[in-house]
């Protein structure tokens, strides 16, 4: 990924938790050199101070686990928030639209999980990671053939992870007045994406 140096995230803390934040990423393998991808739930985890592994699983009857080698990088795309963002929104004078956005891809090999407990302790986690924001969290309980039945018709995997770039891109490059004026106009936007901008702004101290 292009990244200029102003627009570049390299703390590994804010990464896993943007992560975590937009973990509907998008899976891109390659089949005899032509691009596959597919969109999944994607969880980081991470060792002293280092995202190490992501973990998902797909359908069986999807083709693209048939993509995956140890010798060969996968990439994950983790998207965040993101806003075209107007001229008419700056002090300055010269200046032409853009888009801001926040994206990190995370680069590594796949490995097929084959241990049936450490699938089925990957699913109850994953659920239990989305259900927990819930006043009533779906309790999770199925009857075991039922269950392992679900667990046959899907693979399960990690990737091991080989590199990561996090990119940004909100502004850092423009003038204080320029910047408070994209975070006026994202922050009264009726466009989630845009007050999502806006608050992304907040938090990396722009505002």
């Amino acid at each position: 990924m292009y990244i200029p140096p102003s627009f570049r995230i390299e703390d590994t803390a804010k990464l896993t938790t943007f992560m975590n934040a937009y973990s509907f990423a998008t899976l891109v393998t390659s089949d005899s050199g032509v691009p596959f991808a597919t969109h999944l739930p994607v969880r980081p985890f991470c060792e002293d101070d280092a995202c190490t592994m992501l973990v998902s699983h797909m359908a069986r009857a999807n083709p693209q686990w048939r993509h995956f080698s140890r010798d060969e990088e996968v990439l994950a795309i983790f998207t965040g928030p993101h806003a075209y963002i107007s001229p008419s929104w700056y002090t300055s004078e010269k200046a032409v639209p853009t888009w801001n956005y926040a994206a990190v891809h995370v680069y590594g090999r796949p490995v097929i999980m084959d241990d049936h407990e450490r699938v089925v302790s990957l699913l109850a986690e994953t659920v239990d990671f989305y259900e927990r924001a819930f006043d009533r969290p779906w309790p999770n309980i199925l009857p075991a053939a039922f269950r392992d039945q679900l667990i046959h018709d899907i693979v399960a995997f990690e990737i091991q992870v080989t590199r990561i770039e996090g990119k940004f891109k909100i502004g850092q490059n423009r003038s204080q007045d320029d910047t408070d004026g994209v975070y006026n106009a994202l922050s009264c936007s009726p466009d989630g994406n845009s007050r999502a901008l806006a608050e992304l702004m907040v938090s990396e101290g722009l505002r």
